[in-house]
């Protein structure tokens, strides 16, 4: 077991939870499969999609794969419910291929953490929407999100 500590932590409140969110997107975000992965623990279960990750190290695997497929990647991250331990959320994130065909990608995920504020399961639905480049909604630099950038609610997404 880790002992490592990612605040805040269980039990979450709206606050709590909401904070979470961002720093989960923010992460994701920044595209890089170590900062990413340090926020799960180490024997991690994880469901995206068709695939089923591990441990930290097939987490960060995945990643490196995503991101490598992904170009431009932009997500936006939002709360839907929380209890105790777990948190729900919905997201949206837009990306291209290596072909210039570009996409938005929906999805819920279903959120559970430790004592310590590390994820240990992760489980994402998603699907993918081909869109022309011209219908993007996220412009932002890459990197973290703007605050003042509309959410998903904003956005009517």
């Amino acid at each position: 077991m880790t002992t490592d500590i990612k605040p805040p932590l269980p039990p979450f409140d709206e606050a709590s939870a909401t904070q979470k969110v961002r720093m989960a997107e923010d992460a994701w975000n920044s595209r890089d499969p170590d900062r990413v992965a340090q926020v799960y623990t180490e024997d991690t279960i994880w469901r995206n999609r068709a695939e089923f990750p591990r441990g930290r190290d097939q987490v960060r695997d995945f990643l490196q794969k995503k991101w490598a497929r992904e170009l431009d990647y932009r997500l936006i991250k939002e709360l839907w419910a929380f209890e105790q331990n777990r948190i729900a959320v919905r997201f949206a994130y837009e990306w291209h291929d290596d072909s210039g065909n570009w996409f938005r990608s929906y999805g819920n995920e279903n959120w559970e953490f430790n004592e310590q504020g590390l994820m240990q399961r992760r489980f994402a639905c998603i699907n993918d929407l081909p869109i022309k480049e011209s219908d993007r909604l996220f412009h932002w630099a890459l990197g973290r999100r703007p605050d003042d950038h509309p959410s998903l609610s904003d956005l009517n997404l």
